[in-house]
């Protein structure tokens, strides 16, 4: 089954929150594709309403909304998202993901249109506690150095001269 890191931006505050979306959850978000409206109902945010904003796959190769599909194309394209330089006319061919999110899509982006009772970082946090008490292996104790010898610095010899 596919996993989704959400990253929600928050428009009132400008801060982005990160959920993580696994199991039968990612359904309703697989097939979406950029500029829908997503309940939040669906994946642990209730009464928000979210607009899909974009993307990236497991290469980190970015979601673009004028590119139908949700397989990897090399496009030719002047400037938004893929691109870098701020050339004027310039047009480059780069390889972009398309707007529909599927199986190798691993980060969505999502913008909140319309809020829920409980706030945003309340979600997150349960997340990050339940992360918490997860079983880690114990950390390995750091290696005491034994302490280093001390060098004497030879003083370089000096050229006797005949006379």
């Amino acid at each position: 089954m596919a996993e989704y890191k959400l990253n929600i931006g928050d428009p009132k505050t400008g801060k982005c929150y990160k959920a993580t979306v696994v199991g039968n959850e990612t359904k309703d978000l697989l097939g979406a594709k950029i500029g829908h409206t997503i309940k939040g109902d669906k994946f642990g945010f209730a009464g928000y309403e979210f607009e899909l904003t974009g993307g990236s796959d497991t290469s980190g190769f970015p979601m673009r909304k004028d590119v139908r599909g949700s397989g990897r194309k090399r496009v030719l394209i002047a400037s938004g998202v893929g691109t870098r330089h701020n050339r004027a006319g310039m047009r480059l061919r780069r390889t972009v993901v398309g707007c529909t999110v599927g199986q190798k899509t691993v980060q969505i982006n999502l913008k909140v249109l319309k809020y829920g009772k409980k706030a945003l970082d309340a979600g997150t946090e349960a997340e990050a506690a339940a992360e918490a008490t997860d079983d880690k292996p114990p950390k390995e104790e750091a290696k005491v150095e034994a302490p280093k010898k001390e060098v004497k610095e030879k003083k370089p010899k000096e050229d006797k001269k005949d006379a």
